[in-house]
């Protein structure tokens, strides 16, 4: 009799762990990612800091060949003020030709520091399912932050992409790379094959 009750219990722990391990693979969220290409525009690039410039489109580049490696939306942010532009449509406005950017990425017009403060933003990012940010551009210390702000004030996951980011300021930017810990592209690709 007492090896039975035993083994009852046993039974209803073994049930109950595996019950347990059930609910915790279901609450598992999956990652759905996707790349915001900020304000790398023709007006602002040339306010950017020259020291490490050219790798940073370079990672920019790197980033979006990724997101577009796994079939990952990439969104294009533009930074524009009514009184003091650059005008939509003009070369000022557009991304620098050395921005791997196609016109079929999603784009977002902004007037504000923060991508997500009154545009479609959100409702686009909800809209796709996207719950994790990767945020590549400028200026790593004014619209990217403010940017990255955002999506954690709006429930995204964000993370900002090493060397991937430009400054008026480089050392100002090594800064904010580090205070949030940016991710190596590496780190990024490994996620991504890990989905």
């Amino acid at each position: 009799m007492k090896k039975q009750i035993i083994l009852v219990i046993i039974s209803v722990f073994l049930f109950l762990g595996a019950f347990a391990q059930t609910e915790k693979k279901e609450d598992k969220k999956q990652m759905k990612a996707a790349l915001l290409v900020i304000d790398v525009q023709n007006k602002y690039l040339s306010w950017m800091d020259d020291i490490g410039k050219e790798s940073a489109i370079e990672m920019i580049n790197s980033s979006i060949w990724v997101f577009r490696k796994f079939d990952l939306p990439i969104i294009r942010v533009y930074h524009t003020d009514k009184d003091w532009g650059p005008e939509p449509g003009s070369v000022e406005f557009q991304f620098s030709d050395s921005i791997k950017i196609e016109e079929s990425d999603f784009q977002i017009i902004k007037n504000y520091g923060n991508a997500f403060n009154k545009t479609e933003l959100n409702k686009y990012l909800k809209e796709n399912d996207i719950n994790s940010l990767f945020l590549c551009g400028l200026s790593s210390t004014g619209c990217v932050l403010a940017t990255y702000f955002g999506a954690n004030d709006n429930d995204f996951e964000a993370f900002l992409i090493k060397n991937a980011l430009l400054g008026p300021d480089a050392a100002d930017t090594d800064s904010v790379e580090k205070m949030f810990d940016a991710l190596s592209i590496q780190t990024i690709l490994f996620m991504l094959e890990h989905l």
